[in-house]
């Protein structure tokens, strides 16, 4: 049987030490999702999604299959996401409406909008999964103060 219990301690101590004095977006995004892809169980794509335009996302440093090129802010669990702020846990993503199957395996998703510390939109971590209702209220509490902390001082 598999291990399935998340070592948040682990994949922070981690990302913190790697990511310790590097202010570089692309560069920070591209070290969480090698992290967070390789450590938590039930991550079976990771990636971000950049801020390029008003409304208007694109794919950025991520793991597992291909994703979406583009996303824009109206569509999808990512788009919804960046629109409202608020991070999207999403158990089926069959029941979302408006849910953008860039992988017709994917069956959860957990979705969190990530600001430098200037207030600034930078992007959306998306996390898809093949299970369903994969990802809980305590990945969710551990992912956004994370991000936030790392991403504070990201240009």
């Amino acid at each position: 049987m598999l291990d399935t219990a998340v070592d948040y301690d682990a994949i922070t101590a981690a990302i913190r030490a790697l990511c310790e004095g590097e202010t570089d977006t692309v560069a920070l995004m591209a070290t969480v999702v090698c992290e967070i892809h390789h450590h938590h169980p039930f991550a079976d794509w990771t990636g971000f999604y950049r801020v390029v335009g008003p409304e208007l996302l694109k794919i950025g440093p991520y793991q597992g299959g291909h994703g979406c090129l583009v996303i824009p802010f109206s569509r999808g669990v990512c788009g919804a996401a960046a629109r409202t702020g608020k991070a999207l846990n999403v158990p089926d993503v069959e029941a979302f409406a408006d849910h953008i199957a860039c992988s017709s395996s994917t069956r959860s998703e957990l979705v969190v909008p990530v600001w430098n510390g200037a207030g600034v939109l930078l992007g959306v971590l998306d996390l898809d999964s093949d299970t369903p209702a994969a990802f809980t209220k305590a990945d969710e509490d551990w992912i956004v103060p994370l991000l936030a902390e790392v991403f504070r001082d990201a240009v």
